[in-house]
């Protein structure tokens, strides 16, 4: 197509050549008011130098039209998957892209699409970045060609202030339904750590979106580190104070739950998790001794030498059979509070430790029984044999015996042998991977690289679970779970042994570390455990169990998917893989009746904080530009061409723009005053005028 118009390319600058002008006419009137004849053929001699200065020319071009581009932009966000709005997706998308391609027979009309999906990463959340993608899209083409675009999405956009204005209407059709509703968790505060043993408060709020039933009340679940829920009635649209605390340090995972109503949007964003580390403000140990003997002092410097524990040794210098008349008021300043401390005070302890206790009358049987109801009710007994253990004077013939895995045959050995973990110990968290500690390498034959021990009180296991071995297979560290509590016992006195570095020494102070751990129930020592570690968008599963095979665990992913994962043995009674996880939120694992959950990202992702469909945050944009906002619900809207400044949308129809933008292909000038023509017609006209003047 071809366009002629008229084009100036003047010598001068126009304010220049407008002064002229003025000037050629101050003069013509000048001459006029003299009554020169020529006046009239001097004022056209001016307009013809004028005229030849601006250099005027025909300017012939050939354009080539270019279509519009109109922008259709999807929202397949994680919240576009509820309820009803992927059917109203597909169903829009397919009517807007038919009746796009239909309005594009009145003018040319390019259709563009976009599709804006979650991040990549499952760390990232940004939520919907749908205004970003838009400006995006738009950068790459003129502004002159844009027709406008149509959003089709719940309106949940997280970046609305990118896209300050847009050079067409930019319309909104929204998914989901006028009358939806939800409830979602808002944390207010939630610690991060706290110490075991005191209470904590969680503040948390239950809000409702959207067109909500009446509600006063709705039941919360707070489950900490999987076992039985909680249940408490909160009040909804209030903050509420729930009371916490910790039974062990570590991590400590705390779920929060509220049941979704049937007709409630989403239950994404009804779960929170909350992981709190646990901090022992001091470990309080209890150490019973019996006569002295050279581990003694061991097991009391390596306590003493810990600052995080508070140690209270409890020990018999004199048996009350013993008579060297010596004054009872010489062997102690004050009363030992020994009633206070085994009946009154027994469960402000953390562990206790009988070391080479044996049965004197010193502590009655109902201070013993206190112990095992201690023990029973979720305390630690550490028990570490001497001889006396076989005898009469054992601690198996007091109620203690209630609650021992083994029991004493009445025989000891005396004979050298080296300590040995069992098959089972292997598996067990407590002793695997105890011989890289030793000094000494592991030999050919498997024997352990720590030195020998002298004694063994020969036992026969009836529960729990034999770790170490003694001569012929004999347990030597037998443990258990009785009751809520835990027990360990030891079939020896000489552990001291190993730190005093006979024969190299051993580990001792590592062992005696597991197993404080395992007995304050620390999560790293569980032998029994499912563990889910989220690490960017993968998650790191491991399974500890003493059985020789587990089965696959399930995963339930946030959005109500189920992956089966199979793991593989990495070390003995330990299992592990890892899954990409590219949704943010919740994940379920369960191995037979071993469950964990772990959040990736927040537990209810940016997308679901809140999932009510609205307009409120594009309609600044939408009312800028002159573009419309409909529901899919109301139908699907045509599509209409209009002219740029009509108007661009109306009941169930939107507007895009006629641009009319095209490409020059070719331009030719044709000079219409050429200067040597302007040049020679102006002198003639100045000496005709000079002519008549000179009559």
């Amino acid at each position: 197509m071809e366009f002629s118009a008229v084009d100036f390319a003047p010598v001068l600058p126009w304010p220049l050549l407008a002064g002229l002008a003025g000037l050629s006419l101050l003069l013509i009137v000048f001459s006029l008011w003299r009554g020169l004849a020529g006046w009239w053929l001097r004022g056209l001699a001016a307009l013809v130098l004028l005229t030849a200065l601006a250099e005027p020319s025909l300017k012939q071009e050939e354009r080539s039209f270019l279509p519009d581009i109109a922008f259709l932009v999807i929202d397949e966000t994680s919240s576009q998957g509820i309820d009803v709005r992927p059917e109203q997706i597909a169903e829009a998308e397919a009517e807007l892209r038919a009746r796009i391609g239909a309005a594009s027979d009145d003018a040319p009309l390019e259709l563009r699409e976009v599709r804006v999906t979650d991040p990549d990463s499952a760390s990232d959340n940004s939520g919907t970045l749908l205004m970003s993608a838009l400006a995006e899209a738009s950068a790459e083409v003129s502004q002159e060609r844009i027709a406008g675009a149509i959003l089709v999405t719940d309106g949940q956009v997280h970046d609305a202030g990118v896209l300050g204005s847009f050079p067409a209407p930019v319309h909104v059709v929204l998914t989901g339904r006028e009358d939806e509703w939800d409830r979602r968790i808002v944390l207010k505060t939630a610690p991060s750590f706290a110490i075991v043993g005191e209470a904590l408060e969680l503040e948390l709020e239950i809000e409702t979106l959207g067109a909500a039933p009446d509600a006063e009340e709705v039941p919360l679940f707070l489950s900490l580190n999987g076992e039985d829920p909680e249940v408490f009635q909160v009040p909804v649209n209030e903050p509420v104070k729930l009371p916490l605390e910790l039974a062990r340090g570590g991590l400590n995972v705390l779920q929060v739950t509220v049941p979704s109503a049937d007709d409630e949007l989403t239950a994404r964003n009804n779960d929170a998790i909350i992981t709190i580390n646990g901090i022992r403000d001091r470990l309080r140990v209890l150490l019973v001794s019996g006569e002295p003997y050279a581990g003694e002092r061991t097991w009391r410097n390596i306590l003493k030498s810990d600052p995080a524990v508070d140690l209270v040794h409890f020990t018999i210098l004199r048996p009350p059979e013993k008579q060297d008349g010596v004054p009872v008021f010489e062997l102690s300043l004050i009363a030992f509070p020994t009633r206070e401390l085994f009946m009154d005070k027994v469960d402000e302890f953390d562990l206790i430790i009988f070391d080479r206790y044996r049965r004197r009358g010193v502590l009655p049987s109902l201070y013993i029984d206190n112990i095992r109801r201690y023990v029973e009710d979720g305390g630690a007994v550490l028990i570490a044999s001497g001889p006396a253990f076989a005898g009469a004077e054992s601690l198996y013939r007091t109620p203690l015996r209630e609650i021992l895995p083994a029991t004493p045959t009445a025989r000891v050995l005396e004979e050298g042998y080296t300590p040995r973990i069992s098959e089972l110990g292997q598996r067990h968290p407590v002793t695997r991977g105890l011989e890289q500690f030793a000094p000494r390498p592991t030999a050919e034959d498997g024997t352990p690289g720590w030195g020998r021990w002298f004694r063994l009180i020969e036992m026969e296991q009836e529960t729990g679970h034999a770790v170490m071995e003694g001569p012929d297979g004999r347990p030597l560290l037998v443990l258990d779970r009785p009751g809520e509590g835990r027990i360990a016992m030891l079939a020896s006195d000489q552990a001291w042994l190993w730190s005093r570095g006979f024969e190299g020494g051993g580990p001792k102070s590592e062992l005696l570390r597991r197993l404080a751990h395992w007995l304050m129930k620390e999560p790293e020592l569980e032998e029994e455990v499912l563990v889910a570690e989220p690490d960017g968008a993968e998650i790191t599963v491991t399974r500890r169990s003493l059985g020789d095979t587990i089965g696959d665990v399930v995963v339930r992913t946030p959005g109500g998917g189920e992956e089966v994962l199979q793991l593989e043995q990495v070390t003995p009674g330990v299992w592990q893989s890892r899954f990409p996880a590219p949704e943010n939120g919740i994940y379920r694992l369960s191995e037979g009746v071993t469950e964990t959950v772990t959040a990736v990202g927040p537990a209810a992702p940016r997308e679901f904080e809140n999932p009510i469909s609205t307009a409120a945050l594009i309609e600044p944009l939408g009312d800028a530009t002159g573009g419309g906002i409909l529901r899919i619900s109301d139908g699907v809207p045509g599509i209409r061409r209009v002219s740029e400044g009509r108007v661009a949308a109306g009941r169930n129809w939107l507007g895009l723009v006629r641009r009319e933008a095209y490409d020059v292909r070719d331009i030719r000038l044709t000079p219409l005053a050429p200067g040597w023509l302007m040049l020679l017609l102006a002198g003639a006209l100045v000496f005709v005028a000079w002519r008549i003047e000179g009559r």
